[in-house]
């Protein structure tokens, strides 16, 4: 039960990261189209916020990953990543280990 527990709180902040993930994304395609002014404090407040939580996750993936010209691919693996040690977890925690 206890274990069970413990997946559900970690499977909790992996969906947490995950949708942090998603606004940096929609955030720099804002920033990126000129939609949203990078001269507002508030929007560049959040967008070091997000990279400040997101750099240390972010980083060791961009390293291992090919150079793909403009597009950072990164996100989204880290999106699939976090999904699969979501699944990893819940079927430890079913199985009862």
């Amino acid at each position: 039960m206890l274990l069970y527990t413990l997946v559900q709180m970690i499977d909790y902040l992996i969906s947490v990261v995950s949708m942090v993930v998603i606004v940096q994304f929609v955030l720099s395609l804002l920033i990126s189209f000129n939609v949203v002014n990078t001269s507002n404090n508030a929007v560049i407040a959040i967008w070091r916020a997000l990279n400040a939580i997101l750099d240390p996750l972010l980083a060791p993936i961009r390293r291992f990953m090919p150079n793909t010209g403009g597009i950072d691919f990164s996100p989204m693996v880290l999106i699939v990543l976090l999904r699969l040690l979501s699944i990893l977890l819940n079927g430890l925690a079913a199985s009862g280990y």
